[in-house]
């Protein structure tokens, strides 16, 4: 059995970097990645998802390093659900991708496009 994902997107935030008490590197972005379809009248129609990523470590450095809003980047890594009870009580539920390769495609424009690298 295995859990892989690889997705190619556009980062759509400046990476959120923290750190763990015991000196983990954390840095978190969102990824958008966009299909193109025909709908049922022959129409081409496009859907954005926003997927989260977390970047651990010495691949979390190197994306708060290297990686702006706007770039385009390749995410190989594992999905993670999660779950959870809020301050009020309610069992809440998350998905996110835990990354274990990044690859950097193109950079961010000024203005937030991308361009080759």
């Amino acid at each position: 059995m295995k859990n892989t994902v690889t997705l190619v997107g556009f980062v759509g935030n400046t990476p959120e970097v923290r750190e763990t008490s015991g000196s983990a590197t954390i840095t978190s972005i969102s990824l958008a990645t966009t299909r193109s379809f025909k709908d049922g009248e022959g129409n081409r129609q496009t859907e954005t998802e926003w997927h989260r990523v977390t970047c651990f470590n010495g691949i979390g450095k190197s994306v708060a390093a290297h990686v702006a809003k706007g770039a385009m980047i390749m995410v190989t890594g594992r999905i993670h659900y999660s779950r959870w009870t809020d301050a009020e009580g309610k069992t809440r539920y998350g998905c996110e991708i835990i990354a274990e390769q990044v690859d950097f495609l193109a950079r961010a424009k000024e203005g937030g496009a991308a361009k080759a690298a």
